[in-house]
């Protein structure tokens, strides 16, 4: 009997001490080191015009005008909805993901002006894994460059040459795709436009 109290006071000792340590120490530490190394990416990468907040750079938010560059399509709660985050967990073979970016497919041609057979890409038309990407392939984006360019009374090459300038490329230059933030595109004409 002495021994089992022995090893519950041990036991719940390394508890304590483990509790203090990862639900304390650690989580601070932590906390200290992102606000004092990466202050802006530990508060959310947020980006603010005058005093308004109006977007992060790690987050896509829907754009639904003509004269901006849309993102992907979002399963994230009602839509862009980062407080619940998720796709659909659709499989491939689903009729209702088939229908769905049927559909899509359908409404990204005729939001651009593109002919029944043209190809669209797949960010147009599937959400991502969080439902909140805010990158879209470099082929998505000016596939909308036209529409975007006649909304804001722009020349369709001074549209295209926004794209490529804001263009991020493949991380380490082997991972993923050429692609551009829609939130800093769409930024980046509104101030073209002031």
């Amino acid at each position: 009997m002495k021994q089992l109290w022995s090893d519950l006071r041990i036991s719940l000792m390394a508890a304590m001490a483990l509790a203090l340590i990862l639900c304390g120490v650690y989580p601070l530490a932590v906390w200290v080191l992102g606000q004092s190394l990466f202050p802006a990416r530990a508060n959310g990468s947020l980006i603010v015009r005058g005093d308004k907040i109006v977007g992060s750079v790690l987050l896509s938010q829907g754009f639904s005008g003509a004269e901006y560059f849309h993102p992907r399509p979002s399963m994230a709660g009602r839509g862009y909805d980062a407080a619940s985050s998720g796709g659909s967990n659709l499989g491939p073979l689903s009729k209702k993901l088939a229908d769905d970016v049927r559909s899509r497919a359908a409404a990204y041609r005729a939001e651009n002006s593109l002919s029944q057979g043209t190809p669209v890409p797949v960010d147009a038309v599937t959400a991502s894994a969080s439902g909140l990407d805010p990158h879209i392939t470099l082929e998505n984006a000016f596939f909308q460059a036209p529409r975007v360019a006649g909304a804001r009374n722009l020349s369709i090459s001074a549209v295209r040459r926004m794209i490529i300038a804001c263009a991020e490329s493949r991380r380490l230059r082997i991972l993923g795709e050429p692609r551009v933030n829609v939130l800093l595109l769409n930024l980046a004409l509104d101030d073209l436009k002031k």
